[in-house]
Order: structure tokens, then sequence, then C-alpha cells
């Protein structure tokens, strides 16, 4: 027979939201840092071509 589960307490649900929201943040941090390296051409990882000919 099916049983409803206990619910889940408001400090872990916004634990585990904080969580997923610092996920995103280092990913965009991350982005954006390799986007400025691009920009300024200091990036090791990414071949640019710098003539717009």
């Amino acid at each position: 027979m099916a049983v409803p589960k206990k619910r889940t307490s408001i400090s872990k649900k916004i634990i585990r939201k904080n969580f997923w929201k610092k996920r995103g943040y280092w990913k965009a941090l991350k982005a954006f840092s390799l986007a400025k390296s691009i920009f300024t051409g200091n990036s090791k990882s990414f071949v640019t071509n710098t003539k717009l000919n």
C-alpha cells in the first residue's frame, strides 16, 4: 500500500536550492573569464584569428 512521504524541511530545501544556484554561478564565472581571456588575446586554449580582412 502506498504511504505518503514525509515533508522535506524548509531549511533542507533552501540548502539544496543554494547549492544548485552556486553551481550555475561558478559555471558562469568560468565562462566569463574564458570570454575575457579570448577577447584580450591572452587565451592559451583557444586559437583566434586576429585579422578581420
